[in-house]
């Protein structure tokens, strides 16, 4: 692995830092973006229950806030609950669009890199080029230098297409993911709003 990164000269090296930086981004998001920490399951029954039961208490707003991203976004309701129904919306809007941007955390990064891999790729080829046509010369070619150009242009542009596929595969699927949790949890604090203002019963 090593003679190869050596003989496709200094291009490959953004490559690799490129390459490093998307999978530590990659399992990063995987880690933040599971269901169980984002969108916890029966989370707005117990609120539901708590608020029916004890009613709403500074200490249990806290608590539910620190919850997870969804709690973060039922609080912002259950501390707006004795206002109309229109504030309460109003508020647990603004806390859901700062949510969304927390869950879309460095996907800009990983997308960049997904669209500039093979850029830098055809730019390793390019510089392989060069050194391939530096190796004419009028008493032949310099099978070394002929040989370092080769690598570099091959070499360069198959690991900028490794790096950008999974990259983009990974940056769509979290997009994805990211989407659906958003409306998961603008659907959940509908049915708080709703259960708060006495139109729905469950």
């Amino acid at each position: 692995m090593f003679a190869i990164i050596q003989a496709s000269g200094w291009p490959i090296w953004p490559l690799l830092l490129a390459s490093v930086i998307a999978v530590a981004l990659i399992i990063e998001r995987s880690m933040a973006l599971r269901r169980s920490r984002v969108v916890p399951a029966n989370l707005l029954d117990q609120v539901v229950g708590d608020v029916r039961g004890r009613g709403v208490t500074p200490a249990m707003v806290t608590s539910v806030g620190a919850h997870s991203p969804l709690g973060r976004v039922l609080a912002a309701g259950l501390r707006n609950m004795n206002s109309s129904r229109e504030i309460m919306k109003e508020s647990i809007e603004e806390t859901g669009r700062a949510v969304a941007h927390e869950l879309e955390r460095y996907l800009t990064t990983l997308g960049t890199i997904a669209a500039i891999s093979p850029l830098m790729g055809l730019f390793g080829t390019i510089v392989g080029m060069i050194e391939i046509f530096s190796s004419q010369g009028v008493n032949g070619a310099n099978p070394a230098q002929l040989a370092q150009g080769i690598s570099i242009a091959l070499n360069t542009t198959g690991l900028g297409l490794i790096i950008a596929i999974p990259a983009t595969i990974f940056w769509r699927h979290f997009r994805a993911l990211v989407d659906s949790f958003v409306i998961e949890m603008e659907q959940q604090a509908i049915r708080l709003v709703d259960v708060v203002h006495g139109e729905r019963r469950n």
